[in-house]
């Protein structure tokens, strides 16, 4: 019988440190399963771009791996909010697939979903990808999207209590983007006089904290979470500015970003912002766009899009690509991506299970 131990990794506060070792090799575990379940690369994050989130005061984590002979075998996530109000627990059980079938994958998700209770947790979310495949399908109750029964993933969760919520498209733009400013001009055009864009690269503008801080909120509660009822993750002026400090201090990549404001009234009311590795081969993550419930109808999806691609352009050119996630049932983006040109290239499921 193979025996294995699970261990806690102390987060390093640098990439640097020589304490660095096991979780440099933790997040290359999890980049090697993950690009097996994505099927593709472009989604991971090195090392050193992912310590400034596991460092992050508002959203605290706990890194967990699995060692077999000495070797690492599987990682498992714990992560939570700070509040009163913090009833959720986001986790993750990864095992490297020459080690599955002996029980690390199990040992690392009943390890996680403890730490989740005994925090007083009310639910655990789960995402993950599930590649396409024939078979069975098991459906959200959001009615888009599936994933197949018969899937060890599936099974796993399943077995676990947990439920499918929702099912996520991971899309990809190729670029450079044919007629990007032509599509500018119309997106413009079409979205009124009452808006105007606003662009800044890594620190948030003085002048656009308090609006960056509401929209960053509105992004917890505006954006579709089916029933995983994810909960409101409050931003404030001094976590935008604690944020961009900790980035600009550990983080490799560039934060290149576009808004909306609303003239009338001189607030933002829509923004998106795209995640640049520094090596050009690397594709571009777009990791949030959002625009105020408020203020749709405008096209303002679309003229955001729009508008951060033409400013990669001109301030990081030459990247492959761009890739997206989207929930199923968020039609009205996956039309605006479709549009620009996104094509779908994996999917992500997203469970729930409720702990008490």
């Amino acid at each position: 019988m193979t025996t294995f131990t699970i261990d806690e990794v102390t987060i390093p506060s640098g990439i640097a440190d020589p304490g660095a070792v096991d979780f440099i090799e933790a997040i290359d575990l999890g980049n090697a399963v993950n690009a097996l379940g994505y099927g593709t690369t472009d989604i991971n994050y090195e090392p050193a771009e992912e310590l400034p989130h596991f460092l992050n005061p508002h959203e605290p984590m706990t890194l967990l791996v699995a060692r077999v002979d000495g070797r690492m075998a599987g990682r498992g996530i714990y992560e939570t909010q700070t509040g009163e109000d913090a009833d959720s627990a986001w986790l993750a059980a990864q095992v490297l697939p020459e080690f599955r079938g002996l029980g690390i994958g199990t040992a690392l998700a009943e390890a996680v979903e403890t730490m989740a209770a005994s925090a007083g947790k009310s639910k655990a979310l789960v995402y993950t990808p599930i590649p396409p495949m024939s078979g069975e399908q098991l459906t959200p109750p959001t009615g888009f999207g599936s994933v197949v029964r018969d899937h060890a993933a599936t099974r796993f969760l399943l077995r676990r209590g947990y439920r499918l919520e929702q099912v996520e498209r991971a899309s990809r733009l190729g670029l450079p983007v044919d007629g990007l400013a032509t599509r500018l001009a119309d997106a413009e055009q079409s979205s009124g006089v009452d808006y105007v864009l606003r662009y800044w690269e890594g620190r948030t503008p003085e002048r656009w904290l308090e609006g960056f801080a509401h929209l960053a909120t509105r992004m917890s509660t505006d954006a579709p979470s089916a029933g995983l009822e994810e909960p409101e993750d409050v931003w404030t002026v001094e976590r935008v500015i604690e944020f961009d400090d900790r980035n600009a201090r550990l983080n490799p990549r560039r934060r290149v970003v576009a808004a909306d404001e609303h003239l009338r009234s001189g607030s933002l009311v829509g923004f998106t912002v795209l995640s640049v590795p520094q090596q050009l081969v690397r594709a571009v993550d777009q990791y949030a766009t959002l625009v105020l419930r408020e203020h749709r109808g405008h096209r303002l999806g679309m003229l955001l899009k729009v508008a951060n691609l033409e400013h990669l352009e001109r301030v990081a050119p030459g990247h492959p690509s761009v890739i997206t996630f989207n929930a199923e049932e968020n039609r009205h983006m996956l039309d605006v991506n479709e549009a620009v040109g996104f094509v779908p290239i994996a999917s992500e499921s997203a469970w729930r299970k409720d702990l008490v």
